[in-house]
């Protein structure tokens, strides 16, 4: 009976494992970056230029990005334009600009560059060259709540000042994984770029 009991603890944990496994990763093509620093949750990382499509909007960061997400989906998956549709990736960011307005980005696939990219159909979703830049980044599962990303914002600043890394901008959080995924299999992330 005992026996029966380990082999069925054993299959659950590599079920649970797998599925968390292609929660985070999803099969999708993520920003490449270089690892400065690995410390537990924390991350200094070093990222090229990167090619986005972008789009602003106002209001809540919840209600915000899901504004964010529809023409950026659209416009990758040529629902507004002509051409072929362009490969998801992962994480979706957003950043808060001033007058409480936030940038919404899909990352492009390494693919791409900003001249073989096909042209948005309006003028709501823009295509741009983010510079190369070194990013601090504290990652975390659950659902991203303003709560929980408030916390793990003020973790990844008490880390920074610890190590004397002096914010750069304003903080990105980045979101890896559908509204399908449950909350413990999700992977998010708070960034903040970092002065040279």
């Amino acid at each position: 009976m005992w026996k029966l009991v380990w082999i069925l603890g054993g299959v659950a944990v590599l079920v649970v494992a797998g599925c968390a496994m292609l929660a985070t990763s999803g099969g999708v093509e993520q920003p490449p970056h270089d690892s400065v620093v690995l410390d537990g949750d924390f991350e200094l990382r070093d990222y090229p230029e990167l090619t986005v499509a972008e789009v602003t909007t106002t209001g809540e960061r919840r209600e915000a990005v899901g504004a964010g997400f529809r023409p950026l989906a659209g416009y990758i998956f040529a629902k507004e334009r002509a051409g072929d549709k362009i490969a998801m990736t992962a994480p979706v960011t957003q950043t808060q600009q001033g007058g409480g307005e936030w940038v919404v980005r899909f990352i492009m696939p390494s693919e791409y560059t900003l001249e073989t990219l096909p042209r948005p159909a309006g003028s709501t979703v823009r295509l741009q060259a983010l510079p190369a830049r070194r990013m601090a980044s504290v990652k975390f599962s659950g659902v991203a709540t303003d709560a929980l990303i408030a916390t793990q914002e003020a973790r990844l600043l008490d880390w920074m000042r610890a190590r004397d890394l002096a914010p750069a901008g304003t903080p990105t959080y980045a979101y890896y994984n559908d509204p399908f995924t449950p909350g413990f299999l999700r992977r998010n992330e708070v960034l903040v770029p970092v002065a040279q």
